[in-house]
């Protein structure tokens, strides 16, 4: 754990004003300077995970634009338009969001680019073995948020991995160091995607599994894990995405939360996880408090502290979506509530209530709206060995149904069991991931990478619904639309000396 609080590094707007690729560590002391000492060390990496609390990431943009530009939810008549572009489908290169999200993951980058350029001669100056040892750790911690950093890119920006075209599509900039400020253009995706798995081996080596907890602020090896499953499951090798999710659901840290036992005689062990951030089944979450917080990510979706009377959602829940859940399925309660709104006409409507707030921020603080993001949960793993088990050569529809059946035993009081097979396995592994990871940042990344895999491609088509905002609303989009993949930010493109190419989207 770190030991220290104080913030050598902070990101700012002003990231935006020249190209991300170029930026340094943002410090008071010069960048030769810097990192000489433990302490130097301790204080980057805690910058570092100030970093990962921006609302342009797992706080706000990172974690809802991928699931709000799909069909999950609708805009209400009277919105702020604020995400208006993602909803109506018109990104474009100067999109703010797009910007920003870019700018945040390429500072988390440079910032460990720079702490993986400098901790060697930290290591040499270091003589306590105890600190040599929260060095490793530090180290792996940093070589696996550089993984997810890319990850994140990777997902966002670039097209969907397929084993045979990898080498032919473009990924993305891979800038590994502070040192060498010549322009690069993108990397192949298949280069791309080894970047990610050489730092995860990397941090996987370093990172002690005995450090492993559930509702860890901190990166951890089962964090990593995490990560590899996931992208092992993305680059479809469904193997290696077999072995580490298993890793974590045979974990003696780890166990699903249960929506159908209690914790107190009104809220479940689900229930708990969603208002005080912590349960059994959280792999890794940005650690917030009081005083030290990010984005708010229930905001656009309730919107209560404009008068703290009424809600003033942004965006309700799909009606397809609330039909998705069983009469039986404990998630329906966690995640929607009907509430009164403010608006004219007086929409009633189950809101999203998942990201009300932390109640201790709550009571606390009157902060609402704001939780501690979980970018990685335990039912993630579940999903992801389901589906490589359908998806390998030799499929086994047993062990993927074993998998959905445990975590619906879970979520469903009367159990929930389901039959995967080879007809209907996509489409229900398609809907347990919106029943799960609903408004979790999957679903623009799902539809893109099954493709015609997925209803033959055809993406989605909303439906208009009760005071949905006409434009946008009758949307249909197919699963090959340019803009599943965002474009890079043209001031990435017209830097000067920029080698960087662009998206078909651009």
């Amino acid at each position: 754990m770190l030991k220290s609080i104080k913030i050598l590094f902070v990101a700012s707007a002003a990231l935006l004003a020249v190209s991300c690729l170029d930026k340094q560590p943002q410090s008071a002391i010069p960048q030769q300077q810097g990192m000489q000492t433990f302490d130097d060390a301790e204080q980057t990496v805690t910058g570092i995970y100030s970093l990962l609390k921006s609302g342009a990431l797992y706080s706000g943009h990172l974690t809802i634009l991928p699931d709000l530009q799909t069909d999950l939810v609708y805009a209400v008549d009277g919105y702020s338009n604020t995400y208006g572009s993602f909803w109506l489908w018109t990104i474009r290169s100067t999109t703010s969001e797009i910007e920003s999200i870019y700018a945040a993951l390429y500072q988390i980058i440079a910032n460990c680019n720079f702490y993986l350029d400098y901790i060697d001669r930290v290591v040499a100056a270091t003589t306590d073995d105890t600190k040599l040892k929260d060095l490793d750790t530090y180290t792996g911690e940093v070589y696996a948020i550089r993984a997810l950093a890319y990850s994140e890119l990777l997902k966002c920006y670039c097209k969907a991995y397929h084993p045979e075209t990898a080498k032919q599509e473009l990924g993305v900039v891979l800038r590994t160091t502070t040192l060498d400020k010549q322009p690069l253009p993108r990397a192949s995706l298949y280069d791309s995607y080894q970047q990610v798995i050489r730092d995860l081996e990397r941090a996987e080596e370093l990172l002690d599994e005995k450090n492993d907890a559930y509702s860890s602020a901190f990166v951890t090896r089962a964090m990593a894990c995490a990560l590899h499953a996931r992208v092992a499951l993305y680059m479809e090798d469904w193997q290696t995405a077999i072995d580490y999710s298993t890793e974590l659901i045979d974990s003696r840290n780890f166990a699903l939360s249960s929506a159908v036992s209690y914790y107190t005689n009104d809220m479940t062990y689900f229930d708990y996880m969603w208002n005080y951030d912590v349960a059994t089944e959280v792999i890794w979450r940005i650690g917030f408090t009081t005083t030290s917080y990010g984005g708010a990510l229930g905001q656009v979706f309730l919107g209560f502290n404009t008068d703290y009377t009424y809600y003033y959602p942004d965006y309700v829940p799909a009606e397809w979506v609330l039909g998705l859940y069983s009469d039986g399925d404990m998630r329906y309660s966690s995640y929607f509530y009907t509430l009164p709104t403010g608006y004219s006409h007086a929409l009633q409507w189950p809101l999203l209530v998942k990201y009300f707030g932390n109640q201790d921020f709550i009571n606390n603080a009157l902060i609402y709206h704001t939780v501690m993001p979980k970018p990685f949960r335990l039912a993630e793993q579940y999903l992801i060995r389901a589906e490589a088990y359908c998806r390998q050569s030799t499929p086994n529809f047993s062990a993927a149904t074993k998998d959905i059946s445990a975590l619906r035993a879970t979520r469903i009081a009367s159990g929930g069991g389901i039959n995967l097979t080879a007809d209907n396995y996509i489409e229900q592994i398609a809907s347990e991931r919106v029943r799960e990871l609903y408004m979790e940042g999957f679903r623009l990344h799902d539809i893109k990478r099954w493709g015609n895999l997925y209803r033959n491609g055809e993406g989605f088509t909303r439906t208009p619904q009760s005071n949905s905002l006409d434009e946008g609303s009758t949307l249909a989009v197919k699963a090959d639309n340019p803009l599943f993949v965002w474009p890079i930010p043209i001031h990435e493109i017209e830097a000067p000396g920029s080698l960087v190419q662009p998206n078909e989207s651009n």
